[in-house]
């Protein structure tokens, strides 16, 4: 008989023939050799009844199907044990320039942070005119690039009326006060569709606002648009298409951050958010020449965001700047509590830092792999130029990573999150169906053993205290961004990073650099991020189609 035969027998709880039983016998011996294991047929035999009993308890679980938002009850915590997460927060001196309005209005799709909340905190432009122009720009360019799920137009107004009248009356609540904004497609907002950017949840209604949606609109922010991601957070296509790259419209803008990415380059939107499990933040912003922090793990609250994986999931901001980066997550950073994850840490960021302060590395092992004359060189040049003292060091890479541990987390707790897509068979409807992407995934994490899943986050915690042993000796260290396992590894270990771009190839696209930082230390990085900016340009350049007149 079949061995898949014997599997439904078995399932059916049927008695089995000696033919048969000794059949199942040799089943589960060849079965678990899948898990680099080798039982005797005595302790095959033994594990029959076991077998029977766990299957009845998944089918009593399978009763009810879990929804993604049903928690996970064990938080990870990427400190060592021992050490403390940081709360002394000090007020951070925001420069604010002087109230200058561009000669040419089309110049505001480019302005800072710090330039749109001067002109209107000092009332040189009005938050629903600043709102009209971003919404305009929105319905303009976003089925060009698309980028664009849900335009928020009626709420957009409402809340840049309430901004304005709120700074009429004396009452400014801050720098992101009446400034628009694009939150990724995965973030609940009462009233609008939240799609996860894939078929199955395309008319999906959340009756929930997301932890980052009400620190924004706690903050006065106006939320103009909800963007494209990937589908379930996957790359670049989505249920209505596939984002582009700014620079190159016959190209994806990569994902899943693909339409923040996309909108905040083109001049869509001063700022957007995006998440990261596994490059989400990184990608995009490299391949659309934008800036991206993603934070330390926990270091913004996910309630009311769709779950792909509880431990590596992260939220960030997505700017055409380090100082913008700063500023916003200045205004998200926290928890409301609701996710086990999160943790308030300070954030003492400092606008005019000296480059002398901070003890900066570059990864050497990495960096001998490039060509003498690579870009990379010469953000390291300019650090030193500027004074810094910059250490060649070894990433630690391949001998903490020898086994790629990533994978087996971050699709255990993916296929644990869409259980209930994949058992009602509504995998079936995502828009890609190849072997690499989800719906394949979501199956095939069903043969990872909850054992071996245990035991690589076990392993996960001997690499975060390797890391931490590492990064304590700095605050900074610049890695090529896609250069060995560095960014599977801190992701892994939950490090602060930014990406942000150095230059552009023989292509004319641009390309990034990336800045390493102890957990719970964005400041450092976000300093010296801005300290490059300062002295280059490559990220005050913007793709020609978008920085054209209005019609």
């Amino acid at each position: 008989m079949k061995l898949f035969s014997i599997l439904v027998l078995l399932a059916s709880g049927i008695r089995l023939g000696a033919q048969q039983h000794q059949d199942s016998i040799q089943m589960i011996q060849q079965t678990v050799k899948l898990y680099d294991l080798d039982f005797t047929a005595a302790e095959a035999d033994s594990m029959i009844d076991n077998i029977n009993y766990n299957l009845s308890l998944y089918k009593g679980m399978h009763k009810v199907l879990p929804a993604n938002d049903i928690p996970f009850p064990f938080a990870f915590n990427p400190l060592p044990n021992g050490l403390q997460v940081p709360r002394q927060q000090k007020t951070i001196n925001w420069q604010l320039p002087p109230a200058v309005l561009p000669a040419n209005k089309n110049d505001l799709a480019f302005y800072s942070i710090l330039q749109l909340a001067s002109l209107i905190k000092n009332r040189k432009i009005s938050s629903v005119e600043l709102t009209k122009f971003f919404l305009d720009r929105l319905r303009k360019w976003g089925d060009t690039l698309e980028s664009v799920i849900t335009l928020t137009e009626e709420l957009a107004l409402q809340q840049a009326r309430q901004a304005d009248e709120e700074i009429s009356k004396g009452h400014y609540r801050g720098l992101l006060h009446g400034i628009p904004y694009g939150l990724k497609d995965l973030f609940a907002v009462k009233g609008y569709k939240t799609t996860w950017g894939s078929t199955p949840y395309m008319n999906q209604v959340l009756d929930e606002d997301a932890y980052v949606y009400q620190r924004l609109k706690d903050a006065g922010a106006v939320l103009c648009a909800k963007l494209s991601l990937g589908a379930l957070a996957y790359n670049n296509k989505w249920f209505g298409g596939e984002t582009k790259n700014p620079w190159n419209l016959n190209q994806g803008s990569s994902g899943s951050s693909a339409g923040s990415a996309a909108s905040v380059v083109a001049g869509l939107l001063p700022f957007t958010l995006g998440t990261e499990t596994l490059g989400s933040i990184v990608s995009p912003s490299t391949r659309c020449g934008a800036t991206g922090l993603r934070p330390s793990f926990g270091s913004v609250s996910r309630s009311g965001a769709m779950v792909l994986c509880w431990s590596l999931d992260k939220i960030g901001p997505i700017c055409r700047s380090a100082e913008d980066d700063a500023i916003v997550f200045y205004y998200i950073k926290g928890t409301d509590g609701k996710d086990a994850g999160a943790v308030d840490h300070s954030f003492n960021y400092d606008p005019g830092k000296d480059i002398k302060k901070l003890r900066i590395a570059y990864a050497d092992n990495y960096f001998k792999r490039l060509s003498k004359d690579a870009l990379e060189w010469k953000v390291v040049e300019l650090y030193q130029s500027l004074g810094a003292t910059v250490e060649a060091v070894n990433f630690p890479d391949s001998s903490i990573y020898p086994v790629n541990l990533v994978s087996i987390i971050l699709n255990a707790e993916s296929a644990a999150a869409f259980d209930e897509l994949t058992r009602t068979n509504r995998d079936d409807l995502i828009e890609r169906q190849d072997k690499y992407f989800w719906p394949n995934s979501f199956r095939s994490s069903r043969t990872i053993p909850a054992v071996e899943y245990i035991n690589a986050n076990r392993y996960r915690y001997q690499l975060c205290k390797a890391v931490y042993d590492f990064m304590k000796n700095y605050d900074v260290v610049i890695v090529p961004t896609f250069a060995g396992s560095q960014l599977s590894i801190t992701n892994l270990t939950g490090n602060p990073v930014v990406c942000m771009p150095m230059g552009f190839n023989q292509r004319g696209l641009p390309v990034s650099i990336t800045l390493v930082g102890n957990l719970y230390d964005e400041a450092s990085i976000l300093s010296a991020a801005r300290i490059y900016q300062d002295h280059t340009d490559f990220n005050k350049k913007h793709p020609a189609k978008f920085s054209t007149e209005m019609p």
